[in-house]
């Protein structure tokens, strides 16, 4: 199946004609484990995950491979962007998952400063590597000469990053999902078919991952009715996550947008990982680069707006 980056991934069919989806691992394989636990962690809370089946010996991974096995799930990914009655669906599955993984042992939910959301004096490192990297090169494609000139952009804007998290209040940290991002978001119609590919459990602004999908680039770049769709998503989010501060999820939009401004993915691709540049990834990079000014450009409004509808109930 054409996905997956650190797994090659298949659709198997049985001898009783059941289809399975197989994970064929190419790399650390305790992180791995950790992920498909953490996976099962959440299924066991009710949230959309998949079954994995377990090999005779009872491990979660195969060592000839190495893969894992689970069932296979019927649907698409959210890469079509998020529209109509899938807002709603999807603010009540992610709240769901982080109601659940607030309960993980692995942490306990935590406030901190927003700064830690991105390392901007780090970033401006990173995005100093990449524009030089390109500017070494006797000759660019016109993909690398463009991530070139959105690189430069991006870093004439990390102070504005660094101000838009310096200026929000402190924000939950927590067990999250870790990569939930449109296409690890199964959908059958309009209701969430599957949450898949779990990272292993590390602490993270809650804020941050709303943003992964809320605000994900190919739903951005469809329009403004992200606007409208997102805090709908989010009462959805709170009516399943009572729990949830207030402030977590009317920093979602500053947070992603933060993050994003201040991440070289995959504008240095080309430079750390050629062989990963494919059509694909270059349509994503201009969609993630555009979708990061938008919301910058759009965060006084879309801010105010989350206010309004999120005001603490009486």
């Amino acid at each position: 199946m054409p996905a997956g980056t650190d797994t090659i991934n298949y659709r198997v069919v049985d001898e009783n004609g059941r289809r399975w989806f197989a994970k064929v691992y190419r790399g650390d394989l305790e992180r791995e484990r950790a992920a498909i636990e953490l996976a099962e962690f959440a299924r066991q809370g009710e949230v959309p995950v998949p079954a994995v089946r377990r090999t005779l010996d009872g491990d979660l991974i195969c060592a000839r491979g190495p893969l894992s096995l689970w069932e296979f799930v019927d649907g698409e990914t959210a890469e079509g962007g998020i529209t109509g009655a899938r807002w709603q669906s999807i603010g009540t599955v992610l709240g769901r998952l982080h109601r659940r993984l607030a309960e993980h042992p692995a942490a306990t939910p935590t406030k901190q400063p927003a700064v830690g959301v991105r390392d901007v004096g780090k970033a401006a490192g990173s995005f100093d590597r990449v524009i030089d990297g390109y500017a070494s090169r006797t000759r660019l494609s016109s993909f690398e000469q463009w991530a070139w000139e959105a690189a430069k952009e991006r870093r004439g804007l990390l102070d504005r990053a660094g101000t838009i998290l310096a200026e929000l209040p402190d924000l939950t940290v927590q067990i999250v999902h870790g990569d939930l991002a449109s296409p690890n978001l199964m959908l059958c119609g309009d209701d969430v078919a599957a949450v898949i590919d779990f990272q292993p459990p590390s602490p993270r602004f809650t804020a941050w991952e709303i943003a992964r999908i809320g605000c994900d680039p190919r739903t951005v770049m469809l329009g403004d009715d992200w606007i409208d769709g997102l805090p709908e998503l989010l009462l959805a989010y709170r009516d399943e996550h009572p729990a949830a501060h207030a402030d977590d999820l009317v920093s979602s939009v500053a947070a992603g947008c933060a993050y994003t401004l201040a991440s070289t993915y995959p504008l240095a691709e080309p430079l750390d990982d050629p062989a990963a540049v494919n059509p694909a990834l270059e349509l994503y990079a201009r969609a993630r680069h555009e979708s990061a000014l938008v919301m910058l450009e759009r965060l006084p409004d879309v801010r105010e707006r989350l206010r309004e509808r999120l005001r603490p109930r009486p």
